[in-house]
């Protein structure tokens, strides 16, 4: 992984946070970018970096820290059935949002501590699980995060009392929301319920259905990685983040 590792010291021990700036010196705004359930690898760190390119302190933290060093996982195993995707759900389940949110917490003040960190108001940045953690923070930490993205986010608006649609309440920055339209993880009944959460609670939102392309269209190197659909979220980022950030 590339970047600079911070180890963050949390309730539950060391967290490894991965630090991604850009080319020379100054102060600039941060973005914590929550990783998709595939876990921080060499593709994140690069997604990381180029955010950073356009101004940003990008700090990408190890969600999986709790459960130590693990094996990368097999995509083309994790899409079948088998012990490759048990392992995958395994590690999906053994974090939960109020860990995610007390780790949230420890980055903000590590952020804080950071000479290259521009005080204020940051973003947050998930993808497939990540983009329920933005969301999350957004509500969180309203007064830290004032811009969340989630792209592909999976269970946004289920009946879980820790789902990410009950956080709409508390938000007080700017949402976007980019669905993929094939994306079992996010069917058109969660779609609505979090519209009707975020509407009922004034939050200045845009959820956007990108047609055609499947959950994780995002992120390279997936399988169902789509250049077109990827190029048009790093375009809505930049938007955000310099309309909010700057």
């Amino acid at each position: 992984m590339n970047g600079q590792r911070v180890d963050v010291s949390t309730v539950d021990g060391a967290l490894d946070c991965y630090l991604f700036t850009p080319d020379g010196a100054g102060q600039w705004p941060a973005v914590i970018v929550y990783m998709d359930a595939f876990g921080i690898r060499t593709e994140l760190g690069e997604m990381a970096q180029r955010l950073a390119s356009s101004g940003y302190v990008v700090a990408l933290p190890n969600l999986y820290y709790r459960t130590g060093p693990f094996p990368p996982f097999d995509k083309r195993a994790v899409a079948a059935d088998g012990p490759e995707r048990d392992r995958f759900k395994g590690m999906i389940q053994s974090i939960t949002s109020a860990m995610v949110m007390r780790d949230t917490a420890a980055i903000i003040d590590m952020l804080d501590a950071q000479p290259a960190v521009r005080r204020g108001g940051m973003g947050a940045l998930g993808y497939c699980m990540g983009g329920g953690y933005a969301l999350a923070a957004a509500g969180t930490y309203p007064d830290r995060i004032v811009a969340a993205a989630s792209f592909h986010g999976g269970s946004l608006a289920t009946d879980k009392p820790d789902s990410p649609h009950t956080f709409a309440s508390r938000m007080r920055g700017r949402i976007y929301v980019g669905a993929a339209e094939i994306d079992p993880s996010f069917p058109d009944e969660q779609k609505v319920r979090l519209e009707r959460a975020l509407t009922a609670a004034s939050v200045d939102y845009v959820l956007e259905t990108y047609a055609g392309v499947k959950h994780g269209f995002a992120v390279n190197g997936h399988l169902v990685y789509d250049r077109d659909a990827a190029e048009r979220h790093w375009t809505v980022l930049q938007t955000l983040f310099a309309e909010t950030l700057h």
